[in-house]
């Protein structure tokens, strides 16, 4: 049986056409879904070109937040989805929503956390002066950028060199090869969280090496 994965996007969605060029239709994946909370995103029309259905749910368009979040996890249960992506999504969802999805949502960061949280992440990074950087897919809990981390992947930079768009080049670059990989390992259940530690994820090696 497949995993029915769905994807939230706001803007360009560039991991989400990772997800769908790596890991959909195979290995036991399957998009169902792509929502946003911007209905200009061009992640949509990305869906779009895939063939999967996609929902726009702004804020603006309901009561308060809380009424955005019960009508976005109402379409995600109508579709049966086992896993949500946080894909670039950049709006908070509040802890009703990510409780009644518990263990079934992942985000990707900039970041190698638990350092820099939150926005500007690469910015906060080379403020703090470090001389490595990477990106993390973690599990999303209550906080912010605080779920136990499935996988992680550092690069080196230049300390004294502030070239933010070389440094998202990379940070990209990473983001599209590790999003795939851990949806496709969530799929074949080689993710879980440790019985014995909530804080620590055991990922398996599956398949072929390539995972």
């Amino acid at each position: 049986m497949s995993l029915r994965v769905a994807v939230l996007v706001s803007g360009e969605g560039s991991n989400l056409q990772a997800i769908l060029d790596q890991a959909h239709g195979r290995d036991g994946v399957e998009v169902v879904a792509v929502g946003s909370n911007r209905a200009g995103a061009r992640g949509l029309a990305r869906a779009d070109a895939a063939g999967v259905e996609t929902g726009v749910f702004e804020t603006s368009a309901y009561d308060d937040r809380g009424a955005r979040d019960q009508a976005l996890g109402d379409w995600l249960e109508e579709r049966e989805v086992g896993l949500l992506v946080l894909a670039g999504f950049m709006e908070l969802l509040g802890a009703p929503f990510i409780r009644r999805f518990a263990g079934r949502v992942i985000n990707v960061h900039p970041s190698l956390l638990p350092a820099f949280p939150g926005v500007r992440a690469i910015e906060q990074a080379l403020d703090y002066g470090v001389k490595q950087m990477g990106v993390t897919v973690h599990f999303v809990d209550e906080g912010v950028d605080s779920g136990a981390i499935i996988m992680q992947e550092a690069f080196a930079i230049n300390p004294y060199s502030r070239d933010i768009a070389a440094i998202e080049d990379t940070v990209h670059e990473i983001e599209h090869r590790l999003l795939p990989r851990a949806v496709r390992l969530f799929a074949a259940g080689a993710v879980r969280v440790d019985p014995d530690s909530s804080r620590n994820v055991i990922v398996e090696e599956v398949g072929n090496g390539d995972d």
